[in-house]
């Protein structure tokens, strides 16, 4: 179908080929209509409708183009998670080796990183509330231990080191531990963390801090244990030096498998001895200073592929739409940014038990976590919350800041996007 016979289609709003038009679908093309052809194709798919799910998947690769809208480049994405499990399971062989939707994701140098996380608020936001309430709680240490659970490779640090360099009584001396996953998640890096840790050391230097960096190899798939197991060790020692110990949790603990990764008949064991419930308790056992916990606002951990595809489409439709507004039209960096989304989108539609990674609970569900293992919310300062405000201000009209409670949530035009909570041993 070329573009003008597809631009005829559209206008005409013709019924879809092989099913019904519901009066609830919409017209052809629109946000809604895009939704619900992505459920009709989902439950074909997982009813083995070939026909059905080949005719659905032919009507969306005529209508999402790839470099589309931002409600279409949405739509692709999920038209190429939906081609990747229909092959897994064995439906639409035919049809899947005739659409070309592939996507790589890149490898960033460490500039790259920098300059790309800082692009836009979704880990900035997280960076700046976090170094707020770090230094606030670690006021008066002379020794600090940082322990950074992150999905962006220490692009926070830097900054924190710049503002404890401030300090009035001095700098103090930083232990910088890093959970170096092995799992291969983008945003990815393209130097050793043994680099990166050279380099991080040598900014400190610059800032006249003195710095130790260790990275710990790690899985998120076993509840980071060999980190919690080597933290526990060298802990037996912190309280005499009057070190504080940070625990710095920036969008990687909802890689930790939580209670659905198991089949029913093992969820109520798992729900008390969970590798989240049990990784948060040994945090708990090791009495940090603070826990600072950021993470994205959605839910993508149910069963029901129609659930997790409706909730994955509803949140995952931001990071398109602001890409509309500081990326131009067929940039590298725009590429680079959908190709991680569509990686994420991928893993929550085309893969299943353990091998779906991308399990983001809600903040409701954290705050609960936290509260069962003993924390209680240490919540924002003014200055903190201010802070944050004026980094926003540097960005598009369209992000905007929310207190929950105690709580910082990051918005959207009015969508909850990021989550930051901070909290201390009850």
């Amino acid at each position: 179908m070329n573009k003008n016979s597809t631009n005829n289609q559209i206008q005409r709003a013709r019924p879809w080929p092989g099913f019904h038009t519901s009066k609830n679908l919409g017209t052809i093309g629109d946000t809604n209509c895009m939704e619900q052809l992505l459920v009709h194709c989902a439950n074909a798919i997982e009813s083995n409708d070939a026909t059905l799910a080949q005719q659905i998947l032919w009507v969306l690769n005529n209508i999402v183009p790839p470099d589309g809208d931002s409600n279409q480049r949405l739509t692709c994405g999920f038209l190429r998670a939906l081609i990747v499990r229909a092959a897994k399971i064995g439906t639409c062989k035919l049809l899947t080796t005739n659409l070309n939707h592939s996507m790589e994701t890149h490898k960033f140098s460490i500039i790259e990183l920098a300059s790309f996380v800082d692009l836009t608020p979704w880990h900035r936001f997280g960076f700046t509330a976090a170094n707020g309430a770090i230094l606030e709680a670690v006021e008066g240490y002379s020794i600090i231990h940082i322990v950074d659970f992150s999905l962006t490779h220490c692009m926070q640090i830097p900054t924190l080191i710049d503002a404890i360099s401030t300090r009035l009584e001095g700098p103090p001396f930083v232990k910088l531990t890093v959970a170096g996953a092995t799992e291969d998640l983008p945003p990815m890096l393209d130097l050793s963390y043994e680099e990166l840790g050279t380099k991080l050391v040598n900014f400190a230097r610059s800032r006249n801090v003195m710095m130790e960096f260790r990275v710990i190899p790690s899985s998120s798939s076993d509840g980071f244990s060999n980190v919690i197991e080597q933290l526990r060790v060298q802990n037996l020692i912190r309280p005499e030096n009057g070190e504080a110990l940070v625990i710095n949790c920036h969008m990687m603990l909802h890689y930790i498998p939580e209670e659905t990764t198991l089949s029913n008949r093992f969820t109520s064991e798992c729900t008390s001895n969970s590798f989240r419930t049990m990784f948060l308790k040994a945090i708990r056992n090791l009495d940090p200073t603070i826990v600072v916990l950021v993470d994205e606002d959605a839910d993508f951990t149910s069963n029901n592929l129609v659930c997790r595809l409706r909730s994955a489409f509803n949140y995952l439709w931001i990071p398109y739409d602001t890409a509309d507004t500081f990326l131009p039209r067929g940039s590298k960096q725009r590429q680079w940014y959908e190709a991680d989304i569509c990686w994420k989108i991928e893993n929550v539609i085309a893969h299943e038990d353990l091998q779906r990674l991308e399990r983001i609970e809600p903040k409701s569900q954290w705050v609960q976590r936290m509260r069962n293992a003993n924390f209680r919310s240490r919540g924002f300062s003014e200055e903190g919350v201010t802070e944050v405000k004026n980094m926003l201000d540097e960005h598009a009209a369209g992000w905007g800041l929310k207190k929950d409670e105690e709580d910082l949530v990051l918005t959207w035009k009015g969508h909850n996007v990021v989550f930051a909570t901070a909290w201390v041993p009850l």
